[in-house]
């Protein structure tokens, strides 16, 4: 890996994390007619009140899901780093819509919880996370030159 790239991977993280939380509280509401609320439904997944939602969404976007995107997935994924962040986008939407919600009762690509408009806001909204995140990450997964 290029040095600084966990640090470069991390202010991605921020910038990413920021468009999609904003994407979710104030863009999304023109969509589902309420604001799709990370926070409260990952506290409420373990327990936790909606600050450490907040705090669980923080470390997923800024340093869990860069760092996993830089040294384990970039030399994996097909194509430019655009490409390679909209791919994790979606693998990250996928395993929301198929693993995470269900377990949270909200259904299989949210059947219980709002259907197709929520499962296209997720969508979006991951996307966006997804292409900012690659896009200013840029090629710090690749190898370092020898």
């Amino acid at each position: 890996m290029n040095p600084g790239g966990i640090f470069r991977a991390g202010i991605a993280g921020v910038v990413a994390t920021a468009a999609m939380t904003v994407m979710a509280y104030f863009v999304a509401p023109m969509m589902l007619g309420h604001p799709m609320d990370i926070a409260q439904m990952l506290a409420g997944f373990v327990g936790g009140d909606w600050t450490v939602g907040l705090l669980m969404h923080l470390a997923n976007g800024i340093v869990i899901f860069p760092v996993i995107y830089v040294i384990v997935l970039y030399r994996f994924l097909p194509g430019a780093a655009w490409l390679k962040g909209i791919l994790l986008g979606l693998g990250l939407w996928l395993t929301l819509e198929v693993v995470m919600l269900p377990m949270m009762g909200a259904g299989l690509f949210s059947s219980n919880q709002g259907g197709a408009k929520a499962v296209m806001a997720a969508l979006i909204a991951h996307l966006i996370y997804g292409v900012l995140l690659g896009s200013l990450t840029g090629g710090v997964g690749q190898p370092a030159a020898a």
